[in-house]
């Protein structure tokens, strides 16, 4: 009998250390754990942040495109005025020239049967 004592003995010991080394390793585990829930909230938190700049920074793009847009309209639409004037004022000019030619050509005649008249 002293030898199945000794034998329960025996298998008490190792079975309280097998717990042991269970409990430990659940231990460890649970440390684990611990930080990378801790870990999983503050990337958690870190991508609200960077979701709340990325909204931001999407909005302030955008409001910015609109303004890029109205800037590139308005250079457009003036250039194309801008054009228009430049066209109506070379013809203005050319119907000018072209005006000022006829005035001296029709003065021209005038002074000249004026002076042949004059003469006679």
């Amino acid at each position: 009998m002293a030898q199945q004592g000794a034998a329960l003995q025996n298998y008490n010991t190792e079975l309280v250390k097998c717990f042991e080394e269970l409990c430990s390793k659940r231990d460890e585990l649970n440390i684990q754990i611990v930080k990378q829930e801790r870990e999983k909230v503050k990337l958690q938190n870190d991508i609200r942040l960077l979701t709340e700049k990325l909204c931001v920074v999407n909005e302030s793009l955008a409001c910015k495109l609109a303004a890029r847009n109205d800037f590139n309209r308005t250079i457009t639409e003036t250039e194309a005025a801008y054009m228009k004037i430049l066209e109506s004022s070379q013809t203005l000019l050319n119907l000018l020239k072209k005006e000022a030619g006829n005035l001296r050509k029709s003065a021209d005649q005038r002074g000249y049967s004026k002076m042949t008249s004059h003469k006679e």
